[in-house]
């Protein structure tokens, strides 16, 4: 998947290296909105990082491990999803999603999420598609629910960011019940 229109203005693409001044720009002009919940958005503070982790991002792609794309809308970054885990030998994924508060309402991210585990159950074979989030962010547990996920359960104080521990609510979907 290197495009995937989720809309008349608006698609899914490969988030690449050569992307790094766009993403390092779109992490300063949103990290107030995307810090509380994503560690990268507090780390990656200049090109190079951003740049760097991008990187390791292309390498997940190339060794089938892991994937991460960029949402955009009239042609501006504002947002991107990822397959922060992707393992096919054991047929399992999980997906990560942001987005920039001015395109938040407009379903992007669940479109965006639909096409990816549609490309991963349908065309990569994965059998449980996971999304992980804390109790506390909203937004991202009603795309997990629009999307059909169910509430597997609750990691206690798994996930250590901003210099606390949170619960980690984590949500499934299984490919016997996807329905695109």
């Amino acid at each position: 998947m290197l495009s995937q229109p989720l809309t008349p203005n608006a698609d899914l693409r490969t988030l690449e290296p050569f992307h790094a001044p766009q993403f390092a720009a779109y992490i300063d002009r949103n990290r107030d909105h995307l810090s509380p919940w994503l560690p990268w958005a507090v780390m990656l503070t200049d090109e190079e990082q951003t740049r760097a982790w991008l990187q390791r991002y292309a390498d997940d792609t190339a060794r089938d491990a892991g994937r991460i794309y960029g949402i955009w809308l009239d042609g501006e970054l504002v947002g991107g999803t990822l397959f922060r885990t992707f393992n096919a030998r054991f047929r399992l994924a999980e997906i990560g999603v942001w987005l920039s508060p001015e395109a938040e309402g407009k379903g992007l991210v669940t479109t965006a999420a639909r096409a990816m585990i549609a490309w991963a159950i349908g065309e990569r074979g994965i059998h449980r598609v996971e999304w992980r989030t804390v109790p506390e962010n909203k937004r991202s547990i009603a795309c997990a629910e629009r999307l059909g996920m169910t509430l597997d359960g609750t990691l206690r104080e798994a996930f250590h960011h901003n210099g606390r521990p949170h619960d980690v609510h984590v949500y499934s979907l299984l490919a016997p019940a996807w329905t695109p």
